[in-house]
């Protein structure tokens, strides 16, 4: 049976680490995953307004197999200048692709929309985000915080505060799965009218809470298959994800992760992929177990549970996640049920 890693975090997975920096006046911050060695990579993107880095080159066809890091920000566009911070700092340490005498980190980047959530954008000629990257790799550790923090920092989800979540499984087989996600999303993690996540079926040791406790006093009746698009934004969400494993893939193997993990999206958002999101999920395989062929029926294995194990950390983000002005968290919202939200 599986159940949640020592630390129910994405580090859970050998051969990760991962590093926050954000600035609280800003209201927006940078999340690194580094790759202890380089690591085998892939990505689904199927949102309708993504920003991306380096995104191309993790196609099966294409010549890159492995990476250094990969970088999620907020700031839109501006963020994208954490990867090249990071990519800078580890070429001075040696990592890279070899290109003769040359060594070029491979950092792929993601980004997301937070420039109108009321924080102190006016930051001149000199967007803050390739320092904000630097110091997220210099944080890199396998013990890290959720909620209010690196690119969830300044994050929403609907009409709630999102933020940075994870969750691990370690699976029978003995495989470990991973998931991180910065929850910006557009759509709803929780059921209309209810503190229940539509992730609820997934929790793991309470990590949400304990949804069975709220599931026996707000039982889930005929869910509206309307959705109010009133307060949309163009282009002002995203949610962006990383799955990862410690078992040996090749990079169509993992882009066959990558394709059944972004299911978990739609396990534990409504409505993802619009127009106003930039909803991608990249996925990791560092090899740190014994290296073997793997049989397609095992690929199938961690792909489903990749997409639960992301369903989790998603939810885990906005649960997890502190009150802004403006932007109430899910357990002030329901603080009825939570004595001590925050």
């Amino acid at each position: 049976m599986n159940q949640p890693g020592p630390l129910n975090l994405l580090t859970d997975v050998a051969g990760l680490r991962v590093g926050n920096a954000g600035n609280d006046t800003l209201r927006s911050g940078v999340t690194v995953v580094l790759c202890e060695q380089p690591a085998v990579a892939a990505a689904a993107i199927h949102g309708g307004a993504p920003g991306s880095r380096e995104t191309e080159l993790l196609r099966p066809e294409c010549l890159v197999e492995r990476i250094d890091a990969v970088v999620f920000s907020g700031g839109s566009s501006f963020g994208l200048d954490a990867a090249g911070a990071v990519a800078a700092e580890l070429a001075h340490e040696g990592r890279g692709f070899a290109v003769g005498t040359q060594r070029v980190p491979i950092v792929p980047a993601a980004i997301l929309f937070d420039l109108l959530n009321g924080g102190a954008k006016d930051w001149g000629a000199e967007p803050p985000y390739r320092a904000l990257g630097r110091q997220a790799l210099a944080a890199a550790d396998y013990t890290f915080q959720l909620g209010n923090s690196g690119a969830g920092l300044g994050a929403t989800a609907g009409p709630l505060k999102g933020g940075l979540g994870s969750a691990s499984w370690v699976l029978s087989e003995g495989y470990t799965v991973g998931a991180l996600a910065a929850v910006n999303a557009f759509g709803s993690a929780l059921l209309p009218d209810s503190p229940l996540f539509w992730a609820w079926p997934f929790e793991q040791a309470n990590e949400l809470g304990d949804q069975l406790r709220l599931l026996a006093s707000h039982p889930p009746g005929a869910v509206e298959l309307d959705y109010t698009f009133q307060s949309a934004l163009a282009a002002a969400n995203t949610t962006l994800c990383l799955v990862a494993t410690d078992a040996t893939l090749n990079k169509t193997q993992a882009a066959r992760l990558a394709l059944m993990a972004q299911t978990g999206l739609a396990r534990a958002l409504r409505p993802v992929y619009t127009p106003f999101d930039g909803d991608s999920v990249f996925a990791l395989a560092t090899g740190a177990t014994a290296a073997e062929p793997l049989s397609a029926q095992t690929v199938a294995r961690l792909g489903s549970c990749a997409a639960d194990c992301l369903s989790r950390a998603i939810a885990r983000a906005v649960f997890e996640a502190a009150s802004l002005p403006g932007w109430p968290s899910y357990r002030e919202r329901y603080r009825e049920h939570f004595p001590s939200p925050e």
